[in-house]
């Protein structure tokens, strides 16, 4: 049955002069290609996925590469030699060389996939407020106080779990690696695959005696006021960050930062657009007719304007510099005006003979046969 296997350097795609090296980088391109995880439902290459497992188990070591060179199959198989060498293919694979290949396609399910050490040191979480301002702090910038809470490096044990004069130990069982080895026989053999320790839960270090005040966390909750402060020009929806005032790193790590999401309350007079502002302004049909001086509101106060004469209801006039500051930058937008002609009510009757003998003057007055000429039929319009 030897006489019908591949040969292990075919099999591999290498010759016989390579190195140790070149067979390890041989069979990680080789396992990765036939991989049946790879290759879902195909015979062929779960047939070739278990022969080039046996020609590496083969020519990765020495001995039995030695033996394969000298003698072929029969030299590594269990029953050659009176007592037989053993060690023919075993189908008990280790996947640790292979971490860095099937890591990035099967999560790091294989043993020897790279995982962050538990010890190192990690940044803490960011932790997200919000704030709901004026609309004139939005416009200018203010400072608002937020009470937020947060995990703080307990200062009874300085963040390494113990009570006081005692320190972590490093857990017998994964070595402070927070990982263990374990092994599963599947159809292609014994698979070495990684889960988290149990015994350290994964984070590579034991505490026999706990802190009192973190029981072993090495961080507290704790309520602060932080002072926060709003830039001229923000709008809605934009975020502030405030470095170092997120939940603490863990061994030794940099703390997260605090997030503050604005919300700007409506304004009784004013809407914004970017840096514009925006807002309505009534005035009477005879300051529209002869103009006027009118005082408009703005986010600084009040200001004139000369109205011009003859001013449409809807006409919207510029205030140059009166809007939103640029947001960390100089300048200003602008105020935009709409104004609209305001119809007056409850006229007496000096009023109302005042106003119908304006429009007898402008050709107003009533048809002959008691209808209104449409406005395109007047003098001066075509529809």
């Amino acid at each position: 049955m030897a006489d019908s296997k591949r040969d292990y350097y075919e099999v591999l795609g290498i010759g016989k002069d390579a190195s140790e090296d070149d067979i390890k980088k041989a069979y990680k391109k080789m396992a990765r290609k036939y991989h049946p995880d790879l290759n879902p439902g195909d015979k062929d290459a779960e047939e070739k996925f278990k022969e080039v497992g046996e020609a590496y188990e083969v020519l990765s070591n020495a001995d039995k590469k030695a033996r394969y060179d000298r003698y072929g199959h029969a030299g590594v198989d269990p029953n050659f030699g009176a007592g037989g060498y053993g060690g023919g293919f075993s189908g008990d694979f280790d996947f640790s060389d292979l971490g860095d290949i099937f890591g990035s396609f099967f999560g790091g399910g294989f043993g020897g996939a790279r995982r962050a050490n538990p010890n190192a040191p990690q940044r803490g979480e960011s932790i997200r407020v919000s704030v709901s301002i004026t609309f004139e702090e939005a416009a200018f910038g203010c400072q608002k106080e937020l009470t937020v809470e947060h995990y703080e490096t307990c200062e009874t044990c300085h963040g390494n779990g113990c009570v006081a004069g005692t320190s972590p130990e490093t857990c017998p069982d994964c070595h402070g690696t927070g990982q263990v080895q374990v092994r599963r026989q599947t159809a292609f053999g014994t698979v070495a695959t990684s889960a988290p320790c149990t015994r350290c839960s994964g984070k590579g270090k034991i505490i026999r005696q706990p802190c009192r005040d973190c029981h072993g966390s090495g961080m507290v909750r704790r309520r602060r006021t932080i002072q926060v402060q709003i830039p001229a020009g923000i709008d809605a929806g934009q975020s502030i960050s405030v470095r170092g005032q997120g939940h603490a790193g863990k061994n030794g790590g940099t703390a997260g930062d605090l997030l503050v999401s604005i919300s700007i309350r409506p304004h009784s007079l004013f809407r914004r657009e970017g840096t514009s502002v925006l807002c309505e302004q009534g005035i009477t049909f005879a300051q529209a007719v002869l103009g006027a001086k009118l005082e408009i509101p703005t986010i600084d106060g009040n200001v004139e304007y000369d109205l011009p004469e003859g001013t449409q209801s809807g006409a919207t006039f510029r205030l140059k510099g009166k809007g939103i500051p640029f947001i960390n930058g100089r300048g200003r937008g602008d105020q935009y005006v709409t104004v609209y002609i305001e119809t007056p009510k409850n006229l007496n009757r000096e009023q109302k003979e005042a106003l119908r003998k304006f429009a007898e003057t402008m050709g107003e007055g009533e048809a002959d046969d008691g209808e209104r000429k449409p406005f395109w039929k007047k003098k001066g319009r075509s529809r």
